[in-house]
C-alpha cells in the first residue's frame, strides 16, 4: 500500500501541469495561463479564399506566442519515453484547436481526424497554397478591372493594396534575396512601385482628372502613399464646398449663354421665317438666289462656250481687264437678288 501512495505521489495532478514549473518561460513548450483551447488565432475564419492573408494572421498570431514550431516542424515530437512527451502532446493539442477554431466548419470538419499540428498545418498548404497560372490571372484580372467607382480614396486605396499584397505572396519565391551593390534591385523596385502607380491613378474616377495629371506630370513619380496623401487632401476640399463649386460652374454657364450680343448662327430657331422668304437655288442647292442667276450654272455654260470660240474667250477676257467695275457691280447686283 505503501508503494502505491507513493506512486500515486510521483503522479502529476490536473491543476499542476508535469513539469511545467521548470520550463523556461521562453521555451515553446511553456503554456501562458490564458491559453485556452477556444480560442481563435484570427477574428476572420478561412473559408478557402483569400488563403494567403488567412495564412499570415496565423502565422503572426502563432509567432506572438512563440509557437510557429509546431507547425513548420522545427518543434518535433519528442520519443514517448521522453520527460517532456506530456508536455508537447498537450501544447500540439492546443494549436491544433487554434487552428481549427480558425478554419469555417465544413473545412475544420474535414481536417478534424488529423494527428498533429504539423499535420493539419501541411494538409491546408496542399489544399489551397497552391501557386499556379488561374491564380495569377484571377488576381492580375482583378487588379486590371478594378476602379473607384462608388468607393472613397480610402476605400479604393485599401482594395487595390490588398490584392498587390496578395500578388506578391504569390510571386515571394521568385523575388531575389541577394545583396546586390550595383542598384539593380532599387531601380526594379521603383519600376514596379511606378506601375502598381499608374495602375491606381487609371482606376480614378473623372473628378481626379486634374490632380491625377498633375501627378503624372511631375519629373519624379511619387511614392503610392505620397500619392495617396495628395488624393485624400483633394478628397477633403471638395467635400468642403462641393455646392458652391457646382454653383458657379453653373452661373457661368448661364452667363455665357445669356449674355447679350452673344453669336447666333443663320440656323438657329428664331430665323427659320426668315429663311423661308429667301429664294432657293434648284441646281446648286443653296439659298439666296435662283437657278436662272446662277452662276455656277451661267459660269461653266460660259466657260463652255469660250473653249468652242477662244476668239470670244478673249474679247471678254479684254472687256473684263478693261472694265473692271462693271463686272463687280454685276456680280454684286446678281448675290443682291
Amino acid at each position: 500500500m505503501t508503494i502505491v501512495e507513493d506512486d500515486d505521489q510521483s503522479t502529476p495532478t490536473m491543476a499542476e501541469p508535469p513539469n511545467q514549473s521548470s520550463v523556461n518561460i521562453n521555451s515553446p513548450l511553456y503554456m501562458h495561463p490564458s491559453d485556452n483551447p477556444g480560442a481563435a488565432l484570427v477574428p476572420v475564419p478561412c473559408d478557402g479564399f483569400g488563403y494567403r492573408s488567412w495564412r499570415k494572421g496565423v502565422m503572426r498570431a502563432l509567432s506572438v506566442k512563440n509557437k510557429p514550431g509546431f507547425i513548420n516542424g522545427e518543434c518535433k515530437r519528442p520519443d514517448s519515453d521522453s520527460s517532456k512527451f506530456r508536455l508537447w502532446e498537450r501544447y500540439d493539442d492546443m494549436v491544433t484547436s487554434w487552428i481549427l477554431n480558425s478554419l469555417t466548419k465544413e473545412i475544420a470538419d474535414s481536417v478534424e481526424y488529423v494527428t498533429d499540428a504539423f499535420e493539419l498545418w501541411r494538409e491546408l498548404e496542399d489544399r489551397y497554397d497552391q501557386t499556379n497560372g488561374t491564380k495569377l490571372y484571377q488576381i492580375q484580372k482583378e487588379i486590371n478591372d478594378l476602379s473607384q467607382g462608388a468607393l472613397d480614396i480610402t476605400g479604393y486605396y485599401i482594395k487595390m493594396k490588398k490584392l498587390w499584397e496578395e500578388l506578391n505572396t504569390l510571386i515571394v519565391k521568385s523575388h531575389c534575396t541577394y545583396n546586390c551593390t550595383c542598384g539593380a534591385k532599387e531601380s526594379m523596385y521603383k519600376a514596379e512601385q511606378d506601375k502598381r502607380l499608374i495602375q491606381f491613378l487609371m482606376g480614378l474616377n473623372e473628378t481626379y482628372t486634374i490632380v491625377r495629371g498633375s501627378i503624372l506630370m511631375m519629373n519624379h513619380l511619387p511614392s503610392i502613399a505620397q500619392t495617396f496623401s495628395l488624393l485624400i487632401q483633394e478628397e477633403r476640399q471638395r467635400k468642403i464646398k462641393p455646392n458652391n463649386h457646382l454653383a458657379l460652374e453653373s452661373s457661368a454657364l448661364s452667363a455665357s449663354t445669356n449674355r447679350p450680343g452673344s453669336f447666333k448662327t443663320n440656323y438657329s430657331p428664331n430665323n427659320n421665317h426668315n429663311n423661308m422668304n429667301r429664294p432657293f437655288c434648284d441646281y446648286c442647292k443653296r439659298p439666296g438666289h435662283t437657278k436662272e442667276k446662277c452662276y455656277k450654272l451661267h459660269e461653266y455654260l460660259q466657260s463652255f462656250s469660250q473653249n468652242q470660240n477662244p476668239n470670244t474667250n478673249h474679247n471678254q477676257t479684254s472687256n473684263f481687264n478693261q472694265n473692271p467695275r462693271q463686272s463687280f457691280n454685276y456680280n454684286h447686283n446678281s448675290n443682291n437678288n
